[in-house]
């Protein structure tokens, strides 16, 4: 069997505040900080069989690949194609409010300046298939974004778009994937 881990980045500020972070580029809480530590132990209390780490260029989600490879001694390198989706005139605006979730089933819509869910699952998609070619050689974890997560879960389930859109992981949840 081979796999793909997938873990979304600590707590933000803006995760706190509840809004959108998207490609803005958003810090650590300390709180996020301490999930990235714990969940680097967790990987070592589960001796998971990760070779490498792939993280976003965000600092949300190098932050927590730092912290996790320093714990495990895993070696990390940033993969650009998983920076968080660019949300346009969404950013840092609340997660909840009523034009957003309607948003989030216009897969098409760049939303002003931002970039369509058609784009991001092409980029996702297509790094998945490079690295399910390298899967029987490694297995990676990748360090991402929620929006990110919901590409990578559609490329291993069928979703409906109301399932798509409202799909989601918590701070440093780990999954597996099984290609």
């Amino acid at each position: 069997m081979a796999y793909l881990y997938f873990t979304r980045h600590g707590q933000t500020i803006w995760n706190v505040e509840n809004k959108i972070c998207g490609a803005t580029d958003i810090a650590l809480t300390e709180l996020g900080h301490k999930q990235a530590m714990e969940l680097g132990n967790e990987i070592l209390k589960q001796s998971l069989p990760i070779d490498e780490i792939l993280y976003s260029p965000l600092i949300r989600a190098s932050e927590t690949a730092r912290h996790i490879s320093g714990i495990t001694g895993i070696p990390m390198r940033m993969e650009p194609r998983l920076k968080e989706q660019n949300f346009g005139r969404y950013e840092a605006t609340p997660r909840d409010g009523r034009e957003f979730k309607e948003m989030e089933t216009h897969f098409v819509d760049h939303f002003g300046n931002g970039e369509t869910m058609l784009h991001l699952a092409q980029r996702i998609y297509n790094l998945l298939d490079e690295l399910r070619a390298q899967a029987d050689e490694k297995t990676f974890l990748l360090v991402a974004h929620n929006g990110i997560s919901r590409v990578v879960h559609s490329y291993f389930y069928d979703m409906e778009n109301e399932e798509y859109a409202a799909f989601g992981i918590k701070n440093c949840e780990i999954r597996r994937y099984e290609f």
